[in-house]
């Protein structure tokens, strides 16, 4: 599979170099070059094999453990609509984590455009002012993000936490901390039904998954994307404005983020200052999990896509079997601390000389 990217130039055929020059071998006088090693780097069909074997364990100790519940029609239409928003949001995390970037304040960016959206001058207007409003809200948190980062040299942990304080406390002003609840009918009749049989949740999720995957993949901006989290002096010699860029891939995070706005209120029928909670956690979980690099520069959307239905499983098996979320907690953590683990050996062991 090609899915998998990754922009290294330990593991590139040709070296970049700020001169604009290439490493040539087997010329006249040159030492020949020594045969390479193995790829100790784990290869991308194998990365997403085990997290498809995890996943498929999952599913099999759900099976075994409530099997009267876990294969239910009710139970996967459950599931899949939880892991819906998550991973529109996650979608947009991959993006940023890809350009060497983190987002902290995804959760609160949801909060902020579920409460905006649903406030009754909001609702007054229809569904596709509540639907702009979101969206418009999304995407300005995710440019104030981008501009606080690539212009105003500020830390992306900083800029983002900043923004995950600041979205959070808007949306408690705005609702007054209480619950806002939808009562625009076509809201409802439109992103609570079915297509096909199918929830529109569920569709407007494969849609946003489907278009980052071309993005990322088969696009200018992708491949971008990856040139930049890689090593950003080197695209900006190669001619890619790198502020710009990396200014937009927040927008479009934030962007991620509005839709699952809707998706949340369309589930809950309603919008609050407490939706998003914990989404920073469970999106970065997601996405590491599914073998994008912390440092940046390779990226993988499948793995992304696995990565969710991992944590999405694994919450819905705690759940039907009545165990304490303090547990589902300490799961997760020590899955993101044993990614983490799997990724920096990997790194090690790429970047060492091969003999």
């Amino acid at each position: 599979m090609t899915e998998d990217i990754q922009v290294s130039g330990s593991t590139s055929e040709q070296d970049a170099r700020p001169n604009g020059k290439r490493r040539t071998t087997g010329g006249a006088g040159d030492a020949p070059e020594r045969p390479r090693g193995p790829r100790r780097l784990l290869p991308t069909d194998m990365r997403l094999t085990a997290l498809l074997v995890v996943l498929l364990g999952l599913c099999l100790i759900g099976y075994l453990t409530r099997p009267d519940a876990f294969l239910t029609e009710g139970n996967i239409s459950t599931l899949l609509r939880l892991a819906a928003a998550i991973g529109v949001v996650s979608v947009g995390m991959t993006f940023v984590i890809t350009a060497g970037g983190i987002d902290l304040s995804v959760g609160s960016i949801v909060a902020l455009c579920s409460v905006w959206m649903t406030t009754w001058a909001t609702q007054s207007y229809g569904v596709v002012v509540m639907v702009l409003c979101s969206v418009l809200v999304g995407i300005g948190c995710g440019l104030v993000n981008g501009v606080l980062v690539s212009y105003g040299k500020v830390m992306p942990f900083i800029a983002t936490l900043a923004m995950m304080a600041s979205a959070r406390g808007l949306a408690e002003r705005i609702s007054g901390r209480q619950t806002q609840v939808v009562t625009e009918p076509a809201f409802g009749t439109i992103f609570r039904g079915d297509l096909l049989g199918v929830p529109v949740l569920i569709w407007i999720f494969a849609a946003v998954f489907a278009g980052g995957w071309v993005l990322l993949n088969r696009t200018t901006f992708g491949r971008r994307t990856l040139a930049v989290g890689g090593n950003p002096e080197a695209a900006r010699l190669a001619g890619i404005n790198v502020r710009r860029h990396t200014t937009l891939v927040y927008g479009l995070a934030g962007l991620c983020c509005s839709i699952a706005a809707i998706m949340v209120v369309a589930r809950t029928t309603a919008g609050a200052s407490t939706n998003g909670l914990y989404y920073e956690l469970d999106a970065i979980a997601a996405v590491v999990i599914g073998g994008t690099l912390l440092s940046g520069g390779r990226g993988s959307m499948i793995g992304t896509l696995i990565g969710v239905l991992i944590f999405t499983t694994l919450g819905n098996v705690f759940t039907l079997n009545n165990m304490q979320t303090d547990i589902q907690n300490i799961t997760k953590g020590a899955l993101i601390v044993l990614a983490v683990l799997i990724q920096a050996h990997s790194t090690r062991r790429r970047r060492a000389p091969q003999s």
